[in-house]
């Protein structure tokens, strides 16, 4: 686990901090990569988050969300104390038995999902994964498969 401590930045709309560039190396040692996104874990300002490490318009930075730092918009220049470390843990999401099955059932849904990128399969499968009544999945499990058939919205997109 490194230590490091820096004021945060703005990109746009999002806070951010850069991260040195002797843990940057270390991580990617520990990631055996420099490419993509890198899983991280850590502290801010004591407290715990899970965050993703990417690189953006070529230099890797560490975006600070206000789960990880309550009103983080509002507190650019402020100087936070950060812990930082890969993290090797599994973060696999598996889809939604109902997804899965209604992807089954509808062949031509099933061929545009797959035709997806990566992360927008991830996308389908993490909003399903994160619902909690199983009124709200079947609901929206009908929606991703109409989406997928290009006959509505979903996850804030109008088309696959």
């Amino acid at each position: 686990m490194h230590r490091f401590e820096a004021p945060i930045d703005l990109i746009g709309i999002n806070p951010f901090v850069w991260v040195p560039d002797d843990i940057l190396l270390d991580l990617f040692a520990q990631a055996g990569t420099s490419k993509g996104p890198i899983p991280i874990c850590g502290t801010v300002n004591g407290k715990a988050y899970t965050q993703t490490l990417v690189r953006y318009q070529g230099h890797w930075r560490l975006y600070i969300n206000t789960a990880m730092l309550n009103h983080s918009p509002q507190r650019i220049g402020e100087t936070i104390d950060l812990t930082i470390a890969f993290d090797p843990a599994d973060r696999t999401i598996a889809p939604h038995p109902r997804l899965v099955q209604a992807l089954a059932d509808c062949p031509d849904a099933k061929r545009v999902f797959d035709g997806l990128a990566a992360s927008r399969q991830k996308e389908i499968v993490r909003y399903i994964a994160s619902l909690k009544t199983e009124e709200s999945i079947a609901r929206n499990v009908a929606r991703a498969i109409d989406f997928l058939l290009g006959k509505g919205r979903f996850v804030g997109r109008d088309k696959a």
